[in-house]
């Protein structure tokens, strides 16, 4: 992760109502008096004061918040008489704090807007009538701060810690860096294993039945990653819990950081339930936030959209996402998966990369530019870079971009490789037409599994010629690659792939950028007999890495012989 750029920061390695209902922490200062007069009590309870230290903030419809007027700091969340915010003497804000900023409050109609300046930086609070919802965006300007997520922090006992991203000290052990953890039982726990592909999640959080506390995420159109990205949304811990929305996160990131208003993501109270549909970022009104004059918002009517009537050469067996991507913003739509056709989110006017993924692998790329207040509509794209229609003589898993049918990899975006739940990594070898592609371990590491063996037999009309041997990978760990021995012949090294640096496979994420190694098998490499198996040893090789399940290693997507 990057480290702040101004010295008062420190660093750590939704709309429609929701149901009213039951959260609420002890602990909260008492509110004196009503804070506005009404017709009915609930546009009575409805307003803020300032209290000379904080703004406290009343919705009318059960929770009570306080914001810091000299940082911006969520010092409070009292929801029905329960206070919820804050551990270890810690306040919710943007990154660990902000430090000295420039707080102002106003009361527009329905809406109560905070407005927090640091800097380039600026970050919004806003409360609608009648709501038991935090809205927050955040705007950073340009790299002058690193403003990086909004954490919520939640006192400990309130809700379940029983979750892959929850883990108790007083029993748990440590087995890499701080944040991850074994349980007696072999077991394992990390903040990071709470991790799901943006795409697949609008909101997270907990319920204990009576009252859940959710972070509804935002369209995340200025965070990086693309769709498929994961990263940290919760953690608890039994001094405390907390409720990320992560707008840039550098562990295993593969495009820089982009800049501008990330928002609405919103904090919502309800009564054990999920958050209301209506708060979803792709469902959202956002019509209410138009006069706020918020930094950076473009509301509806300055964008525009993209509609395809349909993607031709798709596999059936597989999902197709389209990506938009700029170095300004960034979007997806998970294409209709019997016609092919989309239609993109409202999106800031610009020319895009358009990317047809197969699952999570780029298989076709053209560009569009989108015009504000218009959809462009585009023909029928066709796809001519998948993989998987090359003709092989066999092939292990499948392209997809994504460790998909290998040994363990349903396991690994929630526990860490070692977990007792988790077959063994090293195993026979795997013979092609009898083992299965399960049998075939979804990661490789130097220290752990090295010189995986794969056995097939060719035919004399095979025998007689060369063949390329494809091995594809969906990302690498400190520069590992697969050096390939064929029974005697041994291939040269190859350059390691562009990846991310950190750590990946160990904290739920394969995510990388997808890479083939292409080797050219000479004919005098094979044992020349259509009786015999010819053998092939896969080692990872680096000069980096640490030990064990921190040496180098790759997760595979695919690996084949082709004819």
């Amino acid at each position: 992760m990057p480290q702040h750029a101004r010295r008062h920061l420190t660093r750590r390695t939704v709309l429609g109502r929701t149901a009213v209902g039951g959260l609420a922490l002890a602990g909260g200062a008492a509110i004196a008096g009503p804070l506005v007069t009404g017709a009915d009590a609930a546009a009575a309870a409805f307003g803020y004061r300032d209290d000379g230290r904080v703004y406290v903030v009343t919705t009318g419809a059960g929770l009570v918040f306080k914001v810091d007027r000299r940082n911006g700091d969520l010092t409070s969340l009292m929801y029905k008489g329960t206070e919820y915010q804050g551990y270890g003497n810690r306040n919710s804000h943007v990154e660990t704090g902000l430090g000295t900023s420039s707080v102002s409050i106003r009361k527009t109609g329905g809406t109560i807007l905070v407005t927090v300046v640091h800097g380039t930086m600026h970050h919004y609070y806003a409360a609608r009538r009648g709501e038991n919802n935090v809205y927050m965006w955040t705007n950073k300007a340009d790299s002058s701060i690193t403003a990086t997520r909004y954490i919520v922090r939640v006192r400990p006992g309130l809700f379940p810690n029983n979750l892959p991203d929850s883990w108790d000290a007083r029993t748990d052990t440590v087995i890499e860096a701080q944040d991850v953890r074994r349980k007696p039982n072999g077991t394992t726990r990390s903040k990071h294993y709470s991790n799901q592909r943006v795409i697949d999640y609008d909101h997270v959080g907990w319920s204990d039945g009576k009252v859940g506390m959710w972070m509804v995420r935002s369209n995340h159109e200025k965070a990086s990653g693309g769709p498929f990205y994961r990263s940290l949304m919760r953690h608890h811990y039994e001094d405390g819990a907390g409720l990320y929305e992560i707008l840039y996160y550098g562990e295993n990131q593969t495009e820089p950081m982009r800049f501008g208003l990330q928002g609405p993501y919103v904090l919502a109270f309800t009564d054990g339930s999920a958050p209301s549909p209506a708060l979803r970022h792709d469902r959202i009104d956002t019509s209410w936030v138009d006069g706020l004059g918020l930094a950076g918002w473009v509301g509806r009517s300055g964008r525009g959209r993209v509609a395809g009537v349909g993607i031709a050469g798709r596999d059936s067996a597989y999902a197709y996402t389209v990506g938009f991507s700029s170095a300004d913003a960034q979007y997806w739509i998970e294409a209709d998966p019997a016609t092919g056709r989309f239609k993109s989110p409202y999106m800031l006017p610009g020319t895009y990369k358009l990317t047809v993924y197969k699952e999570e692998l780029a298989v076709h790329t053209t560009r569009v530019t989108v015009t504000a207040g218009r959809t462009t509509p585009l023909h029928t794209l066709t796809i001519g870079a998948d993989p998987s229609r090359k003709p092989a003589i066999w092939r292990i898993g499948d392209f997809s971009g994504t460790p998909r049918g290998f040994k363990n990899a349903s396991l690994m975006t929630t526990m860490h490789p070692s977990d007792t739940r988790a077959r063994p990594w090293a195993g026979a070898a795997h013979t092609v037409g009898t083992s299965k592609v399960d049998d075939f371990p979804c990661y490789q590491w130097v220290d752990i599994n090295n010189s995986l063996k794969i056995r097939f037999k060719l035919t004399a009309q095979q025998l007689a010629s060369g063949h390329t041997l494809n091995i594809g990978i969906t990302t690498a760990f400190a520069n590992g690659r697969p050096r390939v021995r064929v029974n005697d012949w041994v291939s040269a090294l190859p350059a390691p792939a562009k990846e991310p640096t950190t750590r990946s496979l160990t904290v739920g994420s394969y995510r990388g950028n997808n890479h083939t190694y292409s080797y050219a098998v000479p004919a005098s490499a094979w044992v020349k007999s259509p009786d015999a198996y010819q053998e092939v040893t896969l080692d990872i090789v680096s000069g980096s890495g640490g030990t064990a399940y921190l040496s180098a290693g790759v997760s595979y997507d695919a690996i084949e012989l082709l004819t």
